[in-house]
């Protein structure tokens, strides 16, 4: 009777983590069905009142959601409007998304999971867009209850020299007349999880800490991180029938960067008035070097043949106020 009951408690031991894991399952799949029908209600409902109620719900939930033990490991399905990010080495996962108001503004929300050293645990920041209120928004570094919304498309993930750098690439809707890219490095307070995002990582001649690119409403942008082929424009001294002229003389190199089209006001004298700002027809690069991003001014990159162009990351109203969003 003794050797059954040893027996007996040796098959629980060993079947006890298999039916915890069970059940941390079926737990992840509850709150991701719950969330999902929130979600649904914050981009779908016909009133701003109904949306943000839904998004109130929606942010409670997936912080307790994201608080569980085995959440990180947990691959979630939001479908197109929420993008949820992982950084390669697992040290955080990001999620944004915007309500998009009845006067066609949009108002970004988001959180960081992110392992913290100190306790062997992952916790949970809530973001807060401030976007609207910012003044040297290029030049500031700011932290998750003063955050410069968007929707991020990419999170770059770069090993060198023993460090980890993390760049985010994303998106914001802003007001009526203006939308946004934002090219911003993000980082993380020592011996914490507290996410800082900006950092002086650009080669530039001012100090930004993200790069900022404002445009119009109409217009569409692109910005994206490959390793493609690309073409330099450069001057060059030749002699011609004995004299020495300068010609310009193109060269294609291949190397892997953050490629985005380079904009400026359709009309004249409108500098500074971003609803007027359009794609210029140049292209400029950001390219990894020793721990900086070094700009290169008007190159005209082509990606590879198998590559496509990043579509705007850009929620489509539909009636009553229901959108998509494009990746």
């Amino acid at each position: 009777m003794h050797i059954k009951k040893v027996i007996t408690l040796m098959l629980l031991l060993t079947l006890c983590p298999a039916a915890i894991y069970a059940q941390s399952k079926d737990e992840m799949r509850h709150y991701e069905q719950e969330l999902n029908q929130l979600f649904d209600k914050t981009f779908n409902a016909s009133t701003d009142n109904e949306r943000y109620n839904a998004n109130e719900q929606a942010l409670l939930l997936l912080e307790e959601a994201l608080l569980g033990e085995k959440s990180f490991a947990w691959k979630w399905n939001f479908g197109r409007n929420v993008s949820v990010l992982t950084a390669d080495d697992g040290k955080f996962k990001i999620f944004s998304w915007a309500v998009i108001r009845d006067n066609g503004e949009y108002e970004c929300f988001g959180m960081v999971q992110a392992y913290n050293p100190k306790t062997d645990e992952y916790d949970v920041h809530i973001l807060n867009d401030k976007s609207e209120e910012m003044f040297n928004t290029e030049e500031s570094v700011l932290m998750g209850n003063n955050w410069y919304g968007a929707i991020y498309q990419e999170l770059i993930t770069i090993k060198y020299d023993g460090k980890v750098s993390y760049t985010l690439i994303g998106w914001s809707g802003g007001n009526t007349i203006v939308q946004r890219k934002v090219i911003e490095p993000i980082t993380f307070k020592s011996n914490s999880s507290q996410p800082i995002f900006g950092a002086q990582v650009f080669k530039h001649d001012r100090n930004i800490r993200r790069v900022l690119i404002q445009y119009s409403k109409k217009a569409s942008v692109n910005v994206r991180y490959d390793e493609q082929y690309y073409e330099i424009q450069e001057k060059k001294k030749e002699k011609k029938n004995g004299k020495t002229v300068t010609v310009t003389v193109s060269r294609e190199e291949k190397d892997k960067m953050i490629v985005f089209d380079d904009v400026s006001p359709v009309i004249e004298g409108m500098e500074g008035l971003y609803q007027y700002y359009v794609p210029s027809g140049m292209e400029n690069a950001l390219y990894f070097s020793n721990g900086k991003w070094i700009l290169r001014e008007n190159i005209r990159g082509r990606l590879h043949e198998d590559k496509k162009f990043l579509k705007e990351f850009a929620p489509i109203k539909k009636k009553p106020a229901a959108y998509t969003v494009k990746h």
